[in-house]
């Protein structure tokens, strides 16, 4: 009996662990030449950074008070828009307003 409650312990904990690593594991890729093109397109454009209180770092939603801006299609990136924020500039997913890469 108490080998059983053993098993079923342990195929919880593994379950819930892989559960928890899917959920954590979300990453963005943005090619080395993509990356090239958004600082190169940043460097000329010169957006002015918004000052937020919250940290800034993958995974935080931005307020609705900082702008989202598309980039051009040349650089190749679509499905997010860009923002810089305490002086990074940022990826963001325009439905969840969630940075989902800092663009170094």
């Amino acid at each position: 009996m108490s080998y059983r409650i053993l098993a079923s312990v342990a195929l919880a904990a593994a379950l819930g662990t892989a559960a928890i690593a899917q959920t954590t594991t979300t990453t963005t890729t943005v090619t080395t030449e993509q990356s090239g093109k958004i600082k190169t397109y940043i460097m000329k454009e010169k957006p002015s950074s918004m000052k937020i209180t919250d940290t800034v770092s993958v995974g935080t939603a931005l307020p609705s008070t900082v702008e989202l801006r598309a980039l051009p299609s040349d650089v190749g990136v679509t499905q997010y828009r860009y923002s810089v924020v305490n002086e990074k500039t940022v990826l963001v997913d325009p439905t969840s307003r969630k940075i989902v890469q800092i663009i170094e």
